[in-house]
């Protein structure tokens, strides 16, 4: 039997991984997926320290997801998207509910993609700020001419 395709927004997910996937074991819904704007949310269910809040390292997942979206929006499909560097500064405990993370852009190029990921809770109030920074190699196609020479 065959496994359905899946995607995460517009990236597909190789069959060999569909029940892999950490977004879904984190309960991540992407709600919008445009270069611009990535938008979505988690539970705070699941995804706690010991002492019930919300993990941090929730907290970097969501934020990661959301940027390299938009990175491979940004760059097409041709092209893999490969996370640089991850910052995160948690600013309030989150007991309970959804997460929403709004991810914009700060800077987009041929190369290197970097984006600034707002998480707040259900009352709009900031939890964490993180910044993610994507390298955008060149397509396949292009390395693999790049490499013959």
């Amino acid at each position: 039997m065959t496994q359905p395709a899946a995607s995460l927004g517009p990236v597909p997910v190789l069959p060999n991984y569909v029940d892999e996937q950490l977004v879904t074991r984190m309960g991540i819904e992407i709600l919008t997926c445009r270069p611009d704007l990535v938008v979505g949310t988690m539970p705070v269910k699941g995804n706690r320290q010991p002492i019930g809040i919300m993990h941090g390292g929730a907290n970097a997942v969501l934020a990661e997801t959301l940027g390299s979206l938009a990175a491979w929006v940004h760059a097409g499909p041709d092209r893999i998207i490969v996370g640089q560097e991850l910052s995160c500064t948690h600013h309030r405990a989150v007991r309970s509910g959804l997460v929403k993370g709004v991810c914009r852009p700060l800077h987009v190029g041929r190369g290197l993609a970097t984006y600034e990921i707002v998480i707040c809770d259900e009352e709009e109030r900031r939890a964490c700020t993180a910044r993610l920074t994507c390298v955008l190699p060149p397509p396949r196609t292009q390395q693999r001419r790049q490499g013959d020479s």
